[in-house]
């Protein structure tokens, strides 16, 4: 097969597609023929040397995919060979085929094209775990997304307003923040020209969001909890302001707040299992209802995924960037 191979950490330039050799189903496993991946930060930072593959698992990019079930490895039931699903993965999806275990395969829903599906996987497994599992949002509180415009942003909005939260967004750009109207954002902030902290206490009569899904890390820190109502909570996701910032304890002790951090793609098969089933169980019905939907930016041919990257670190996208495995 082939496959995004990274002979040496660099720019998007460092992205070969390359013969390499087909994966096998293990114990547990699924063979997938691909069909689709999705572009994702972590790619891009693994691209550039800076986030190896948990151990065992496949060194090609891609934390998810779309395709055709190819073949059935030694202790699975439930799926058979034929069957279009979309998978959650640690890597690999960036090629031609993927070893999945099952627990972590999804079927493709109805209404969506298995291409589609591809944008699916990574971004509603992160935002139900984090929003709904550990910060358990609920209806009528104020959910605030940080890079709304993004895929993950896209899916939070819509899974947010599902369950009847007030949603506000920061987004650096007038139309990033008309699409995320479109989806249902209330509150837009243009974090270029406007203070969120100010802007959201003003759209909440001074209240706060009850719950933070922050990307940036270490550059806001000391505003997400600012922001936060009393009995906040702030999930941290990502890194791109930095990694060590200041915390008043202080001001969180006052709002009698939390702060918790998470990572999906070293975590163990049964925890991602279990993220999956619920993911199936809350989430697939509203996507199948029409209710959500994947926001697809454009779609690029899987061996010209250095196009794809420097659209994504360029930040230039809305939703998602799919790479499609040539026919």
């Amino acid at each position: 097969m082939h496959a995004i191979t990274i002979p040496e950490p660099g720019g998007p330039e460092a992205l070969v597609w390359d013969e390499v050799p087909d994966p096998v189903a293990g114990e547990g496993e699924v063979l997938v023929d691909v069909v689709a991946t999705a572009v994702n930060r972590a790619d891009i930072l693994q691209r550039q040397g800076f986030y190896d593959p948990p151990p065992g698992t496949s060194p090609y990019p891609g934390l998810e995919c779309s395709g055709r079930v190819a073949q059935i490895g030694p202790g699975v039931s439930g799926w058979a060979v034929g069957d279009e699903v979309c998978a959650l993965l640690s890597g690999g999806g960036y090629a031609e085929k993927v070893a999945v275990p099952a627990g972590q395969l999804l079927p493709v829903p109805e209404g969506i094209t298995v291409e589609r599906a591809a944008a699916l996987p990574e971004v509603v497994c992160t935002v139900w775990s984090n929003v709904f599992m550990v910060a358990h949002l609920r209806p009528g509180e104020t959910f605030l997304v940080h890079g709304g415009s993004s895929g993950i942003g896209t899916m939070a909005i819509q899974l947010a307003k599902a369950v009847g939260a007030k949603v506000a967004v920061t987004a650096g750009t007038k139309e990033k923040l008309e699409r995320c109207a479109e989806l249902g954002a209330d509150i837009l902030i243009n974090y270029r020209e406007q203070d969120f902290v100010a802007e959201l206490r003003e759209a909440t009569e001074g209240k706060g969001a009850d719950v933070i899904l922050d990307n940036m890390g270490a550059k806001y820190l000391d505003r997400n909890v600012q922001a936060l109502a009393v009995n906040g909570r702030l999930v941290i996701i990502g890194m791109q302001g930095g990694v060590k910032g200041e915390l008043n304890i202080g001001a969180l002790l006052a709002k009698r707040a939390a702060i918790t951090a998470t990572t999906l793609r070293a975590r163990p098969v049964e925890e991602k299992a279990a993220i999956v089933a619920a993911v199936r169980e809350h989430v697939w019905p509203l996507v199948s209802g029409g209710h959500v939907r994947p926001v697809i930016d454009r779609e690029i041919s899987m061996p010209d995924a250095a196009e794809a990257h420097r659209i994504v670190e360029d930040s230039s996208h809305i939703g998602k960037v799919l790479l499609i495995t040539p026919s």
